[in-house]
This record gives C-alpha cells, sequence and structure tokens, in this order.
C-alpha cells in the first residue's frame, strides 16, 4: 500500500529539533539517522504514529505556513501543553496556529473547537468562529463563553 509520508527541510539543525520534538512528543520513534561523520545528516522518525522524513539541507527553502501540522488534543490542558511546549523558542500566531523554534508551523485544536464551529445554530456557529478569529492560543472556555451569550 503507498504511503504519503512529509519530508521536512532544515537548515542544519535537524538533530537539535529531533532532540526538541522528542521532549515535545512522549512517543516519538527515531527509525533512521543518517550521519556524515559526527553530523546527523538524515533522518526517519514517528510523531503520533505519522512517519516524517528530515534532512540537513541548507538555509534555501525555509518552512513557512503554506504547509503546517495539526494535533487534535482531547482537552484544554492537553491542548495548553502541546502549545507551550512547541511555543518555547517560536512564535504565536492566531487561531491555535504558531511556529516553533524551527519555524515549523502547528495548529493546536481541542477537541471543543470543531464542535462549537459545527454547532446547528448559524448564529451560535458564528459566534464561535468569531471568538476564535480573536484568539493566539485557542481557550475553550472562551468559546464556549462567546456561544452561550447568543
Amino acid at each position: 500500500m503507498a504511503a504519503i509520508t512529509p519530508s521536512l527541510w532544515f537548515d542544519d539543525d535537524l538533530e537539535d529539533a529531533l532532540e526538541f520534538y522528542r521532549s515535545v512528543f512522549d512517543d516519538m520513534t527515531v527509525h533512521h539517522l543518517g550521519k556524515a561523520g559526527d553530523a546527523v545528516t538524515t533522518a526517519s522518525f514517528e510523531l503520533h504514529g505519522q512517519r516524517f522524513l528530515a534532512m540537513n539541507a541548507g538555509p534555501m527553502f525555509p518552512f513557512t505556513e503554506a504547509v503546517s501540522f495539526t494535533i487534535d488534543c482531547a482537552d484544554q490542558a492537553e491542548a495548553d501543553r502541546y502549545y507551550d511546549a512547541l511555543l518555547d523558542g517560536g512564535e504565536q500566531s492566531q487561531c491555535g496556529w504558531l511556529k516553533d523554534r524551527f519555524g515549523l508551523s502547528w495548529q493546536i485544536v481541542p477537541a471543543r473547537l470543531p464542535e462549537l464551529l459545527a454547532d446547528p445554530d448559524p448564529a451560535r456557529a458564528r459566534a464561535a468562529m468569531g471568538a476564535m478569529m480573536s484568539m493566539t492560543r485557542i481557550v475553550v472556555a472562551d468559546l464556549e463563553a462567546a456561544v452561550a451569550a447568543v
């Protein structure tokens, strides 16, 4: 069966990225490391069952928000844990998005967010969307308050 595996192009900090992601994701598995001398040049690894390939290849093609990875979280506590961990050394964006210290974009999505956005009452769904659009980090209590105010 064919598989789709994202391939990540790092400047020269792949080994640091692997250490960082290992600290963020409890279930990270490194399957393969390619080395030139002592330097890590390529890697195959897995996060939450998703396999990735990565390489150190220079600064020609930096990451952009055109590609991001979504982490579906059970609740606010889990969303906060991932958000805080990935934000360390990175930068906040909008609507639960952030860039980690390597420039890779992530979307941190508590399970309640898509439920509120899909509310069958269009006014409540719009209220959830409006609240989300004003946030950096998604705060479920604030979304629920906006929906309840309708």
